[in-house]
């Protein structure tokens, strides 16, 4: 299955056991329920508040739902299946949910009150949450853009601070760029932009992250230490070897590698890579080169 879990809460912990459980714990609050639903913004652990309180109340071991490109999944995929439909703003939603065993006539109500609050925070969530991704990624290339790559160099940092992992920052810029702008165009220098942005996401492993940090220049956060960071760019290198739209157009890269060492702000060790670009493009370009270490 390919549903993303909603992993915030544990099913078991509030798995539905006999009516009378649900007879003891008295007639839910649908306001209260309905200010947890707002109370985050991130679809998956809205969908997760939504598991918790349904599993409760009712007999349900899990749900899966896809609405636009999200499916989200809580709980288990054991049981028996019930499909439920919903519409709200002309958005219609499919439910899939997985039942300890048949509702009783005097929970149908509940069940269908309960779902009913589900679809209003979780579609707020799911565009809030696609609003904020359109602020950190870039309209051209859909790599993280600037303020993407400042967020995460932080949180790398961190990281790094709190359990000793290395990593390494990776700034390209194509050569010849400017040079294909003016004589090619703008059009032709967007394709070139793409074409590249999408060799080097190729190129990454998948916990990695790319970034067009502006105009010709991107860059990658590494995890591991400059020998990863090598091989990484011997295949971008061969990689842009290949790009049948980048030879023609005579474009390449310089690559500069530089290495977090400890206490290192993110400004200083982008400044370390960014000099082993240029001492990369003054090696004669197409190549990378690594900053020495302090």
């Amino acid at each position: 299955m390919d549903f993303a879990l909603a992993t915030e809460f544990s099913p078991s912990a509030y798995r539905y056991h006999s009516e009378s459980h649900y007879s003891d714990k008295g007639a839910p609050n649908m306001v209260t329920i309905l200010q947890q639903l707002h109370q985050s913004l991130d679809p998956r652990t809205v969908f997760a508040c939504f598991g918790k309180i349904i599993g409760q109340y009712l007999p349900v071991n899990g749900i899966q739902l896809h609405l636009k490109e999200y499916r989200l999944s809580w709980g288990r995929e054991q049981g028996l299946q019930v499909k439920q439909h919903l519409t709200l703003d002309d958005v219609d939603v499919c439910i899939h949910y997985r039942l300890h065993e048949p509702l009783q006539h005097s929970q149908t109500e509940l069940f269908h009150q309960l779902q009913e609050l589900l679809l209003r925070p979780l579609i707020n969530a799911i565009d809030y949450d696609q609003i904020s991704r359109q602020a950190m990624f870039d309209a051209l290339t859909h790599l993280g853009n600037r303020r993407y790559y400042n967020e995460m160099v932080k949180q790398t940092i961190a990281r790094s601070q709190r359990n000793g992992e290395p990593f390494a920052l990776v700034v390209l810029d194509l050569d010849n760029f400017k040079t294909l702008n003016d004589q090619h165009g703008h059009l032709i220098g967007d394709d070139v932009l793409l074409s590249f942005a999408q060799t080097l996401q190729q190129a990454i492993r998948e916990s990695e992250l790319a970034f067009r940090i502006g105009g010709d220049e991107f860059a990658v956060l590494i995890n591991g230490d400059t020998d990863d960071a090598s091989v990484l760019c011997q295949r971008v290198l061969q990689m842009v070897d290949s790009n049948n739209l980048l030879n023609r157009f005579n474009v390449q890269t310089s690559i500069g590698v530089a290495q977090w060492q400890t206490q290192q702000s993110s400004s200083e060790l982008y400044f370390n890579a960014d000099k082993a670009l240029y001492q990369a493009k003054a090696a004669g370009r197409r190549c990378y080169r690594i900053a020495a270490s302090v």
